[in-house]
């Protein structure tokens, strides 16, 4: 072996490298299965190699990533180091709460909903996710209703 850096590497190694795969296994599946393409040329094979200057295109979950090869890199390494192997040249949006994007999606019907009752506002609306309400928050509800 040479001491000398890879001028390629192989493209699941390097979605592992830059930590966008949680394992090499994962990378090696998405390019295998035709779902990378380096330079506009789709990929049918993990063992495609990248260079420097290349530009990847992928699915990641509902978002597709676009971006530039910076380095390669020579193992898997903590994400402050691993985001400096590649531009992100399509920027993923930020993630806002359900409200504030029903109210970008539709200003006018935001605006006509109806504000909350500042008697029940902490009381009957309950944030998604939380679970079943409590024997109190159940009470409360009840005396509420009978109002």
């Amino acid at each position: 072996m040479t001491d000398q850096p890879a001028e390629k590497l192989r493209v699941d190694k390097w979605l592992w490298f830059a930590r966008f795969f949680k394992t090499r296994t994962l990378a090696a599946e998405v390019a295998n299965g035709g779902k990378i393409r380096i330079n506009k040329a789709s990929v049918r094979k993990a063992s495609a190699e990248v260079k420097v200057g290349d530009v990847l295109t992928f699915h990641q979950g509902p978002n597709v990533r676009v971006v530039e090869v910076l380095g390669l890199g020579s193992s898997r390494r903590p994400y402050e180091e691993a985001h400096l192997l590649y531009n992100d040249l399509a920027r993923l949006p930020e993630r806002l709460p359900r409200s504030e994007r029903d109210a970008q999606d539709d200003p006018a019907q935001a605006a006509s909903a109806p504000s909350p009752d500042p008697r029940t506002a902490d009381v009957a609306r309950r944030e998604s996710g939380t679970g079943r309400p409590t024997k109190r928050e159940r009470r409360d509800l009840d005396r509420l209703r009978d109002l």
